[in-house]
C-alpha cells in the first residue's frame, strides 16, 4: 500500500514540482495554505507531512508546535523542507529538532529522507 504525505508549501510551483516527483511513489495531498493543515492532518491522516518553513499566515514551527500538541498527530513525522536548510546539510540537517532537508537538495536525498522517516 502507498504511503500518503501531506505537503505544506505556500509557492504552488514547488507544490507541482513535489507533485510531479514524488507522486509517482506516494499518494500525495497538497495545500499551500498552512491553515488547512490540521483539518487536512486529522481528514487524510497522512504518513508523513512534508512542510516549508517559511510561510506568510503560519510559519512551519507554529504547525509543527500544534501538530506535536494534538494527540491525533503528534506522531506522524514531520520532514522541513525550506530553502532556509544548507544543501550540504540535506542528509543530516534539522530546524528547530525536527528533521529537515533543502529545497535545492537532489531528489535521491529528499527521497531518502523520506523513506527513513517513514521506516
Amino acid at each position: 500500500m502507498r504511503k500518503k504525505i501531506l505537503v505544506v508549501d505556500d509557492d504552488e510551483a514547488v507544490l507541482d514540482w513535489l507533485k510531479a516527483k514524488l507522486g509517482v511513489r506516494y499518494d500525495l495531498v497538497t495545500t499551500a495554505a498552512a491553515d488547512a493543515v490540521m483539518r487536512l492532518a486529522h481528514k487524510e491522516k497522512p504518513d508523513l507531512i512534508l512542510c516549508d518553513i517559511d510561510m506568510p499566515e503560519l510559519d512551519g514551527g507554529d504547525l509543527s508546535a500544534l501538530l506535536y500538541g494534538d494527540d491525533r498527530t503528534r506522531y506522524i513525522p514531520l520532514l522541513f523542507l525550506s530553502a532556509l536548510v544548507p544543501t550540504k546539510d540535506s542528509k543530516r540537517g534539522e530546524v528547530g529538532g525536527r528533521p529537515a532537508i533543502a529545497k535545492s537538495a537532489p531528489i535521491e536525498d529528499l527521497l531518502a529522507r523520506i523513506e527513513s522517516l517513514l521506516a
